[in-house]
């Protein structure tokens, strides 16, 4: 089994090292980024990407390990701290980036057959916002399952956790990797995902982005074929 990491931010603090457990207790091969050390560029809202190729991207060949990473992982983590309730800048800045692979556009059809978790911890309030922002973009890319583990932790760091909060954090992610280890190569995406592919291949039959509509056409998805068949 394949996983990737994506950390939102360079500091291995709570929510990396929780990151960090979930995946080792999955098992097999782990790939991490850091942001913004591995990717810290900004979209700067040309639409190349939408309208022409992804590879038209300014910025297409800093965020290819990335890319290629996240397309070969059987299981995505994307782990970041709460921040003003929200996902760090350097988040925020990645997913923007991924516009183009939304249902809308051009889904990468392996991702209708994988796993994915978001990861936050707040010293307080704020984690739901947090995880929104990370499943949301997890769900549009058409993730079959997408969990979230969030966790209010009260302390700066990992070392001001109390026994208590590790405890229940250790319980969750135990149980959480053998879901993910069971249903790895099993899972289909649910009703949401299916009825929301279904209303863009209707629009993508006569769509307005001859990109998007020639990729749909491409796949036979236009018609009776499915990524997650």
């Amino acid at each position: 089994m394949k996983t990737v990491i994506i950390n939102g931010t360079n500091h291995k603090g709570s929510t990396y090292r929780i990151a960090r457990n979930l995946a080792e207790k999955v098992g097999g091969e782990t790939v991490e980024f850091f942001l913004p050390h591995d990717f810290g560029e900004f979209c700067l809202g040309c639409t190349n990407c939408i309208l022409n190729s992804e590879t038209k991207c300014p910025h297409h060949e800093k965020l290819l390990p990335i890319t290629q990473a996240i397309s070969e992982a059987d299981l995505t983590i994307l782990s970041s701290p709460t921040y003003v309730y929200h996902v760090t800048g350097a988040m925020k800045a990645l997913l923007d980036h991924y516009g183009y692979i939304w249902m809308a556009h051009r889904p990468e059809p392996g991702m209708f057959k994988k796993q994915a978790v978001a990861i936050t911890t707040a010293a307080g309030a704020g984690m739901g916002s947090t995880l929104k922002d990370m499943a949301d973009s997890l769900f549009f890319w058409g993730t079959a399952r997408v969990y979230k583990l969030g966790f209010a932790v009260a302390a700066m760091n990992w070392d001001s956790i109390n026994e208590k909060k590790k405890k229940k954090i250790d319980k969750k992610t135990n149980a959480l990797a053998k879901k993910i280890t069971r249903r790895n190569g099993k899972v289909k995406p649910g009703f949401k995902t299916k009825a929301f592919f279904f209303l863009m291949h209707l629009m993508e039959k006569n769509g307005w982005n001859q990109a998007d509509s020639k990729y749909w056409h491409e796949k036979g998805w236009t018609e009776k074929n499915r990524p997650w068949k």
